[in-house]
């Protein structure tokens, strides 16, 4: 399920908007996270996953409201910088895979999506880019690693030390990741 499918389902539950609930969280004197989904819990009988979502769309409105392209700069800047040009090569050949894919950066990855469907994510570190790509039912090789605990939204990664890694294979892995996302 999608973020805004959450804050969708909350609004169709409830009649209320985000805005609704940050108007009522402040009039209670409520401004930590842990309180606010406790009291949409309580008050308007939330799941944790709908209530979590709204909590952190009030809270950190602004983070939501941050352009994708301005977040991608963000997660690609200072000794992370290095792998722009390797996420950009990557980017626009996934954009070639067909016209239904989208970026949901995070404040340390992008996950590439289709259809609003997570197929992949792309997250830098300082020496090594980690592609975590989602196949379900895939075994695992010595590149295409288990993703384990490293991230579940993905079931595997592989470890990006150069532009170069990024070759047929990846691509191969990469565009049966979105296929399998239909």
């Amino acid at each position: 399920m999608s973020f805004q499918t959450y804050l969708d389902t909350v609004k169709a539950q409830t009649g209320k908007t985000v805005a609704d609930f940050r108007t009522l969280a402040a009039e209670q004197g409520l401004s930590r996270h842990g309180e606010v989904v406790a009291w949409l819990k309580q008050e308007f009988g939330l799941g944790h996953g709908h209530a979590t979502a709204v909590a952190g769309a009030l809270l950190k409105a602004d983070h939501f409201r941050t352009p994708k392209d301005s977040k991608v700069e963000a997660i690609f800047s200072g000794k992370k910088a290095v792998w722009r040009g390797v996420y950009d090569t990557l980017r626009a050949t996934v954009d070639g895979f067909g016209n239904d894919l989208d970026i949901a950066p995070t404040d340390s990855y992008v996950s590439l999506r289709r259809g609003g469907r997570k197929f992949a994510i792309v997250q830098p570190g300082a020496a090594f880019l980690d592609l975590g790509i989602k196949r379900k039912g895939a075994e695992p090789t010595e590149r295409f690693e288990a993703a384990g605990s490293w991230n579940s939204m993905v079931t595997h990664r592989v470890r990006i030390t150069g532009a170069a890694q990024v070759d047929a294979e990846v691509l191969d892995w990469l565009r049966a990741a979105y296929e399998g996302a239909s």
